[in-house]
């Protein structure tokens, strides 16, 4: 059993949700990154979330673009966020996944990245511009390396479509919210519990929804229907507004999350 799959089941075991916090790697510069992803990871996070920097993140919001160029500006490219990544495996067990486009990871190697990833600790990847159509090769690449390979599913997605990724997709499986890029918004949308539904009629797999959470109330009202919350941009934008402060801003403000995933009552 993978990591990942592992603490879904010891969550589910618990009646937990996941909170599955999002950074990204080297981001505000690699030292400030390392001491940030652990003190998010002791904090309470079921499982992390590193973005891999990179120059034309389609699928971002400005606040993570931002992060995005800082991370860039100093130099971290695929070989310093794997270093990253096994400094954080020396010093912690939470399960961790690589958030990336397909350019880096192609630039890398197929093979080379998964094998140097699963080395430095990496439980799963999400690839998100890479659709199950044309992840044969790279699928091939993470089942020999022991890695999950994540998968989205959207709002727009319809049932044929939710059953392709489910084949697809180990790990788990991230439900995006909503149409359009990462970033907060004020509530979650209409349609979630349907397309929640949906993904569950499709798939055994743990399913998260990500895009747009940024409070206590909304990862409580998403593990109600989902196992588990992602969030990106808030995190993202506590830590930046931080400076210095940043690790201790971002632990308080994953407790707060991490206290909504518990059993009520």
């Amino acid at each position: 059993m993978s990591r990942l799959a592992a603490r879904f089941a010891q969550l589910r075991a618990r009646g937990e949700g996941a909170l599955i916090p999002f950074l990204v790697a080297g981001d505000p510069q690699p030292a400030a990154s390392l001491q940030l992803a652990l003190a998010v990871a002791e904090a309470g996070a079921d499982v992390l979330e590193l973005g891999v920097p990179f120059s034309d993140p389609l699928a971002d919001g400005k606040v993570n673009e931002m992060a995005y160029q800082r991370a860039l500006e100093h130099q971290v490219f695929m070989p310093q966020v794997l270093a990253l990544a096994a400094s954080l495996r020396e010093r912690s067990q939470v399960p961790l996944v690589l958030m990336t486009y397909y350019n880096p990871v192609l630039q890398h190697g197929l093979g080379r990245f998964a094998a140097q990833a699963a080395a430095a600790g990496v439980d799963g990847v999400l690839i998100t511009d890479l659709p199950p159509e044309e992840a044969a090769p790279w699928r091939q690449a993470a089942r020999e390396a022991g890695l999950d390979t994540i998968f989205l599913v959207a709002p727009t997605s319809t049932r044929r479509r939710v059953e392709v990724v489910a084949q697809a997709a180990s790990g788990f499986i991230y439900c995006v919210s909503r149409t359009g890029v990462t970033g907060v918004r004020s509530r979650l949308p209409r349609g979630l519990g349907r397309m929640i539904r949906l993904a569950r009629r499709c798939t055994h797999l743990p399913l998260a929804v990500g895009f747009g959470l940024s409070r206590p109330e909304q990862v409580r009202a998403v593990c109600r229907l989902a196992d588990g919350a992602v969030v990106g941009s808030a995190l993202v934008a506590v830590a930046a507004a931080a400076g210095p402060q940043a690790p201790q801003a971002a632990a308080d403000f994953v407790r707060a999350l991490k206290a909504a995933t518990l059993p009520e009552g």
